[in-house]
């Protein structure tokens, strides 16, 4: 028996063969991209010691691949990058003031830190 309650999603797609095809394939790039990131990562976490590497440079680029790895998971499995430009920069620029407001923060509570253990370096 047939229920007539349940709704056909088939008959509701509105994109083609071909389209859907240029969709997978954008999201197969995708994933391989982040996959090649995180193996760098990986790899980078593993041997960054023994390759010589100085560490405040592994640190930036640990930033740097992880930025690009949440731009890319936003922009496409979040279909933000689709949107128009003033609903994207009503979304990331609050985020971007937010994470610069806790840069500012942490180097100024470092710089403070700093300075109170100068100043009373005799007391340690």
């Amino acid at each position: 028996m047939e229920r007539d309650d349940c709704i056909e999603y088939s008959l509701d797609a509105h994109h083609s063969e071909e389209e859907g095809v240029k969709i997978r394939k954008r999201i197969y790039f995708v994933t391989f991209l982040l996959t090649a990131i995180t193996m760098v990562e990986v790899a980078l976490g593993v041997w960054w010691d023994s390759l010589g590497l100085p560490h405040l440079m592994v640190q930036y680029s640990f930033i740097i691949m992880t930025l690009v790895k949440a731009g890319y998971i936003v922009a496409v499995f979040m279909h933000l990058g689709d949107e128009r430009r003033p609903l994207l920069y009503l979304v990331v620029l609050p985020y971007s003031c937010f994470i610069a407001y806790l840069v500012f923060i942490c180097l100024n509570e470092a710089n403070t830190w700093m300075d109170s253990r100068i100043l009373y370096n005799w007391l340690f």
